[in-house]
């Protein structure tokens, strides 16, 4: 699978750009294409992008031209846009009332509509991204104040999203009205902010949490503080559950809870659900492991991590080619053959999208010596396309969406397969099930969606006749 992105914006600390970049490397799991780091000076704007990791794209002398107590930084996975160097956020750009640099996590699902109307009166859009689409609205609206006329634009934008901008001298934190996507805040030892898509962001540079931004909410910091403005109209809340089951990091609060104790409680239902004799549980690391560890508890068979996971190699479902990914299901892990000859093995999945990685997992454990192979997955099949910034924009990637669970299993090639209910996955969270969007399981989309948007549908209206290189 792939999502997402994630966000960093940091205010009012000397090294602000510092900051973001220990932020984003807690974050490097939302997205490992680029990354980027926009600062001010309150004289200068400074800023620094590159294609890759963080540790590849920035070095010493990088950040320390980064000056200023005010940062913004992003490290992308393209869920809108192809993996170019144009598309690497932070977008900067320069206007008659300052500068506007954004980072977005989520994707707008009017998009297209949003980009013809803006075509239509004069505007020229650089990127291929729905990112951009904001910059445009805020620099045409006639109101001179951000503070203002932030809150109405943002309303214009439909789907998923959690933007952090710098408009000159402020950061603003948007969140949309369904929420989600997560967004928290923090408080720096000096006194100073942070927001971020993840509390262990937070952890990495020692902040104290202070709240999520609400869906619906603006925050503003600047010199006066945090300014709170919400948007008058109520929607109800649609937070992506598959931060829970895949995305978000275990050591992470998101949405209030704990990632890595609804992770267990995930694979504690599904051994209730779907018990089997075996002589070992075994995860795939590294989003597996938590639920794991649930069914081993709940079930009381011995938990064996009997995949060794290469740390040096990316998250399969967030590399963008296929060739990519198949090339790293190979490499990422290697069976331990001792632990597994001879045995009857329970392995538990975070989930099945296309089944090849899971097809060819399996193989290698065949290979390894493994008698039976029974593979249990904490959440329901992925039957229908998300349009709110998971990247399965369309039923033929969902084996699920074509197949029969006795399918599946033949492909994957398990002596037996079993999915958690969709009622045992949601009483497996601590909030409301009303509270969470389930439409990759359900085809009940919470937002209306016109003419589903494809991830390269703007690169198609912006450049037509272009090569991108």
């Amino acid at each position: 699978m792939k999502e997402y992105c994630g966000v960093v914006g940091i205010y009012g600390h000397k090294d602000a750009a510092r900051l973001a970049y220990l932020a984003l490397y807690a974050l490097q799991h939302r997205g490992e294409e680029s990354a980027g780091i926009v600062s001010f000076d309150f004289k200068k704007v400074h800023a620094h992008k590159g294609m890759g990791l963080i540790g590849n794209v920035f070095d010493e002398n990088g950040l320390k031209k980064l000056k200023g107590p005010m940062a913004i930084g992003h490290v992308r996975y393209s869920t809108t846009g192809s993996s170019v160097i144009k598309n690497v956020q932070p977008l900067l750009v320069d206007h008659k009332k300052g500068f506007i640099a954004v980072a977005h996590n989520g994707n707008l699902t009017n998009s297209v509509e949003l980009r013809n109307e803006l075509e239509n009166s004069g505007s020229i859009l650089q990127t291929s991204m729905d990112s951009e689409l904001i910059v445009h609205l805020l620099a045409k609206d006639q109101k001179n104040n951000f503070k203002e006329k932030i809150v109405p634009i943002a309303a214009r934008m439909e789907g998923a999203y959690s933007f952090v901008l710098m408009i000159n001298d402020a950061i603003y934190a948007i969140r949309d009205p369904h929420g989600f996507r997560p967004l928290c805040i923090g408080k720096l030892s000096d006194g100073g902010y942070i927001v971020a898509s993840e509390t262990c962001a937070l952890d990495m540079i020692q902040a104290e949490y202070v709240r999520d931004v609400e869906p619906g909410e603006t925050i503003i910091i600047d010199k006066d503080g945090l300014t709170s403005l919400k948007r008058p109209d109520k929607h109800r809340r649609s937070h992506c559950i598959f931060e829970y089951i895949y995305f978000a990091s275990p050591d992470s609060n998101v949405f209030g809870n704990s990632v890595y104790a609804t992770r267990k409680e995930l694979g504690k239902a599904l051994a209730k659900e779907h018990p089997v004799e075996a002589d070992l549980v075994m995860p795939i690391p590294d989003s597996g492991t938590c639920a794991a560890l649930g069914y081993a508890q709940q079930s009381g068979i011995p938990l064996e991590m009997a995949f060794i996971r290469n740390h040096y190699i990316g998250r399969t479902f967030i590399q963008p080619s296929q060739m990519i990914r198949d090339f790293k299901v190979k490499v990422k892990l290697n069976p331990a053959k001792g632990v597994l000859k001879d045995k009857k093995i329970i392995i538990i999945e975070d989930s099945i999208v296309r089944g090849t990685t899971s097809r060819g997992r399996v193989r290698a454990l065949r290979q390894a010596g493994a008698k039976e192979i029974h593979m249990r997955v904490s959440c329901p099949p992925l039957i229908s396309p998300c349009f709110y910034g998971i990247d399965f924009p369309t039923k033929k990637e969902l084996i699920a969406a074509n197949r029969t669970v006795e399918d599946i299993r033949q492909f994957i090639g398990v002596d037996t397969l079993k999915y958690l209910s969709l009622e045992g996955m949601l009483n497996s969270m601590s909030q409301p099930k009303e509270d969470f969007c389930t439409a990759c399981f359900t085809g009940d989309y919470p937002t209306k969606i016109c003419k589903p948007p494809s991830k390269k549908a703007l690169e198609k209206r912006a450049c037509r006749g272009m090569v991108i290189r």
